[in-house]
């Protein structure tokens, strides 16, 4: 890899936080991900240092899978947020052009939509709901950026990564050695 090109990567965690090795403090709780880390650590008897620094691994990239998730929804939001907007323009314009066309006579006013609650522009139905989510998530896969595409390759990444750590993990415990106990009789 070039030196352009390491330039470049470094500032992937800094454009989308999803490949942050560590928390980016203006974005994230320094103080949340401690807490996170410390629980995690508290499920896994690390003896050894590459096993402390597995479980660190695993931390982050548990970590970063709740970031993700979060990022997800973030975009839903959005796109939901754009989707009401547009709607209620449409509605306002569909008011509008009721009114022109009561000024003129023997004009027909355009049918209500059946989408919309009488008066607030909101969805009525879970039908509805399930198309606006439909919408939304249209809207997101064919944006030029491709944001969800993007985002199911990183999640993708660090799912096969925790897999990776979890399996290490295993075989290091596996591989530890037993201490047997003397019997006691009774």
């Amino acid at each position: 890899m070039t030196e352009e090109g390491k330039q470049h990567s470094r500032r992937n965690a800094v454009r989308h936080g999803l490949t942050a090795e560590t928390v980016i403090g203006a974005l994230e709780d320094a103080e949340d991900y401690a807490a996170f880390e410390m629980a995690v650590t508290a499920d896994f008897d690390a003896t050894s240092t590459v096993e402390r620094e597995l479980v660190l691994r695993l931390a982050s990239l548990l970590w970063r899978l709740r970031r993700a998730t979060a990022i997800e929804s973030g975009l839903f939001r959005i796109q939901a947020l754009h989707l009401l907007k547009f709607r209620r323009t449409r509605r306002a314009h569909h008011e509008g052009q009721k009114i022109i066309d009561s000024l003129y006579d023997g004009s027909v006013a355009m049918a209500e939509p059946a989408s919309f609650a009488e008066g607030d522009g909101e969805p009525v139905s879970n039908a509805d709901k399930f198309n606006s989510v439909t919408q939304s998530f249209l809207r997101l896969a064919n944006l030029p950026s491709f944001p969800l595409d993007r985002l199911s390759r990183y999640e993708a990444t660090l799912w096969r990564q925790a897999c990776q750590t979890l399996f290490a993990l295993q075989f290091l415990n596996r591989a530890r050695p037993r201490v047997r106990m003397p019997w006691r009789g009774g």
